[in-house]
């Protein structure tokens, strides 16, 4: 599934290619699971509207789109993308040749097309009208924005993995299993250490590892290690300055000691039984 740096490298590819242009024509597929708002009701709604700007809310990409500019609809709203497993959105032409399990495209007036695919069928498509409805809000904190004592409340009481709990949506927003388990590598932290029972020490250094993992995949285009590609179709490179994760066996590139591999909250964990404790 998609994370934090690829969803932020996907809106902001969406954003830099279409921002201000104005959705003047929809299609939508048959199948009704990627749908959680309708496909009629998305079609009527959409078409007529501006995207205003595309940013990432947790693990979900919200295009922001200004009231209907020739209509009757009068209040912004925004149009939702949750990528699931194999999501991808993408901004091409209509010449483009239009790839099995495309779900929606979306005709702008500059000529480029919109299309969101998805092979599994896990994501979810989502309008909501502003007048009726707040904005989209992510469910946890913002991993790269939460300060020292937000982060060490977070973990305050609560006798699960530590890996688990960066894997909480409702406490951190947008982590998932690859950076998650980076960041413990980086921190030195065992990934079953209990989260209550970290120290202050431990849980700014497993902050400060956090950040900088997501910045630094961020700035190489996020981790491409199956379906991920950003919104030009080009795919991450952060899977190059991979540590731990999917590492198996092979030998730490710190210690040499082979990564490890276990399961945490339902999840394939790597870790370094030398370098984490």
């Amino acid at each position: 599934m998609p994370e934090l740096p690829e969803v932020e490298t996907i809106a902001r590819g969406v954003c830099e290619r279409v921002r201000g242009d104005v959705i003047v024509e929809t299609w939508f597929g048959s199948h009704k699971e990627p749908f959680k708002t309708s496909a009629r009701t998305q079609a009527e709604e959409l078409e007529g509207r501006a995207f205003e700007t595309v940013e990432r809310v947790g693990k979900h990409i919200v295009c922001r789109l200004s009231a209907n500019l020739d209509g009757p609809k009068k209040e912004r709203a925004e149009w939702i993308v949750h990528l699931g497993m194999t999501g991808r959105l993408l901004v091409t032409t209509p010449e483009a040749p239009v790839e099995m399990h495309t779900h929606a495209r979306l005709t702008l007036k500059s000529g480029k097309e919109v299309r969101f695919v998805d092979p599994r069928r896990f994501g979810r498509l989502e309008f909501r009208g502003l007048d009726k409805a707040k904005g989209f809000e992510a469910p946890g904190a913002e991993p790269l924005a939460i300060e020292t004592e937000a982060f060490r409340a977070l973990f305050h009481g609560r006798k699960l993995a530590i890996k688990a709990a960066l894997l909480n949506q409702t406490l951190l927003a947008g982590v998932g299993n690859i950076y998650a388990d980076e960041s413990l590598f980086r921190a030195g932290l065992r990934p079953r250490r209990r989260a209550d029972r970290l120290t202050a020490l431990e849980l700014e250094r497993l902050r400060l590892a956090l950040v900088e993992v997501l910045r630094s995949a961020i700035r190489l285009g996020g981790s491409s290690v199956s379906d991920y590609v950003d919104a030009n179709g080009v795919r991450g490179f952060f899977q190059l300055e991979h540590r731990v994760y999917q590492r198996t066996g092979e030998p730490c590139l710190v210690c040499r000691t082979p990564i490890k591999r276990i399961v945490v909250a339902g999840r394939s964990t790597h870790y370094c039984p030398q370098c984490q404790r």
